[in-house]
C-alpha cells in the first residue's frame, strides 16, 4: 500500500475517531492488513458484533472499506490509510481533537497494562529492549514542531503499513510520542 496519511480535519471524522477501540481497530488493519471483524475482535480484545459496529462506523468516514479477498462467507475489512493526523482549527468547526487524544492516551495506557500483564511471556530478546523514556525539555514552539518532524522522519521507514523490507524476525511494535506543554509549570525564566 502506499503511504496515505491525511490530516483529517472534518469534525464529524475527528469525533468518529475519538474512541479507543476504533484506534485499535484501524491500528491493526494498518498494521495486519485485512481482516474480519472476528478477527479484529480477538487482536484487539472486544467482540465480533463490536469491532462489526466500530469497523462500519470508520468505514462511513472513508478510512476502512471491504476487502475482496474474502470467500464469501468471511468479509474482511482493509485500511483505507496508513495514518493520519488531525486538526481541529477548520472552518468547518471544531472538531473534538482532545477527545482523539484522550482515546490515544487511553489505548496506549491499555497496551502498556496488557504487555506489562504478559510481560513473562515476552521473549527476553524483546523484554531487553522494552522502553520507557521521559525527558523534560525547556523549547520553543518552532523547536517542539522540529523535534517532531526529524523522531517523524526516522520513524516513517519502519512504518508497517508501507514497509516492504520488513525481515522475516520483525514483530508489531507500538511506539507512542506523546510531546505536550507543561503550563502549570509557568514560563522557563
Amino acid at each position: 500500500m502506499l503511504e496515505r496519511r491525511p490530516q483529517v480535519t472534518d469534525p464529524a471524522v475527528i469525533n468518529a475517531l475519538a474512541h479507543p477501540v476504533r484506534l485499535d481497530v484501524l491500528g491493526y488493519l494498518m498494521s495486519g492488513g485485512p481482516a474480519t471483524a472476528s478477527e479484529c475482535a480477538r487482536q484487539v480484545g472486544d467482540t465480533p458484533s463490536n469491532c462489526s459496529y466500530h469497523l462500519r462506523v470508520l468505514a462511513a468516514h472513508g478510512l476502512v472499506e471491504r476487502d475482496g479477498s474474502g470467500d464469501g462467507r468471511s468479509r474482511p475489512w482493509r485500511a483505507t490509510v496508513t495514518g493520519f493526523s488531525v486538526d481541529g482549527n477548520t472552518p468547518d468547526g471544531p472538531g473534538d481533537v482532545a477527545a482523539v487524544m484522550a482515546a490515544a492516551v487511553e489505548l496506549d495506557h491499555h497496551l502498556a497494562r496488557e504487555y506489562l500483564r504478559r510481560h513473562a511471556e515476552v521473549p527476553p530478546r524483546w523484554r531487553e529492549r522494552n522502553a520507557h523514556a521521559s525527558y523534560g525539555l525547556a523549547l520553543t514552539v518552532d523547536e517542539h514542531a522540529e523535534i517532531l518532524q526529524r523522531i517523524d522522519a526516522v520513524v516513517r521507514p519502519y512504518i508497517q503499513a508501507v514497509r516492504t523490507d520488513a525481515p522475516a524476525d520483525a514483530e508489531y511494535v507500538h511506539l507512542s510520542l506523546m510531546a505536550i506543554p507543561r503550563p502549570a509549570f509557568g514560563a522557563r525564566r
